[in-house]
């Protein structure tokens, strides 16, 4: 039975898991997205309204010609330096929760979808929303789907999943997994649907 106020679901997965293709089949079936990655990315782009703040914190070696942030270097100063991802994330945090927060409300009666990467690791979005959705599938194959895609090193795919929550506690932290390994994209679709049937109808 839909609920007398908007569902709005927490959907997370680690990097190369398929969260992303989970959010476009939430999309197709009427869910608002609301992708707490593109918002940072937006902030971070040339003219984004974090730039100013992130020059005058790291300089301007970190902002590349066109006036964006240089990601790949910043990317190697936080995991390199905790203290700078922390003076980052308190730059980017407040920017993301009120772009988030106009986003929802602008999504009106639809069902909300907070597409956050982080959601586990952050530990203050549980709160927020009604369920949680984890998209899983093994180490092995997250690996190879962001090689594949990105052209990343074994290694630099290791060391951002060294930085995120172990496939265990995301999973503890869910009310639904969706195993996203073997699966054609059809069959992942089927589950999407099946899912949105039993939370959202």
């Amino acid at each position: 039975m839909a609920s007398p106020t908007p569902l709005r679901i927490g959907l997370t997965g680690g990097i190369g898991s398929g969260k992303s293709t989970v959010a476009a089949a939430l999309a197709a079936l009427g869910a608002a997205i609301v992708d707490t990655d593109a918002i940072s990315r937006s902030l971070t782009l040339s003219g984004g309204a974090a730039m100013p703040a992130i020059a005058a914190q790291f300089g301007a070696e970190f902002v590349d010609a066109s006036g964006a942030l240089d990601r790949a270097r910043m990317r190697e100063l936080v995991f390199a330096e905790p203290a700078a991802r922390q003076r980052l994330e308190a730059i980017l945090h407040p920017l993301i929760r009120a772009e988030t927060a106009r986003q929802a409300e602008a999504a009106g009666d639809a069902v909300v979808v907070f597409d956050v990467p982080l959601l586990i690791e952050s530990g203050r979005w549980r709160e927020q929303v009604d369920r949680v959705l984890v998209v899983d599938c093994r180490e092995a194959t997250q690996i190879e789907r962001v090689m594949a895609r990105s052209g990343w090193t074994r290694e630099a795919v290791q060391a951002v999943l060294a930085q995120q929550a172990s496939r265990t506690a995301r999973r503890a932290g869910a009310d639904a997994v969706i195993y996203n390994d073997g699966l054609s994209l059809p069959e992942l679709r089927d589950e999407v649907k099946a899912l949105w049937e039993a939370w959202c109808l």
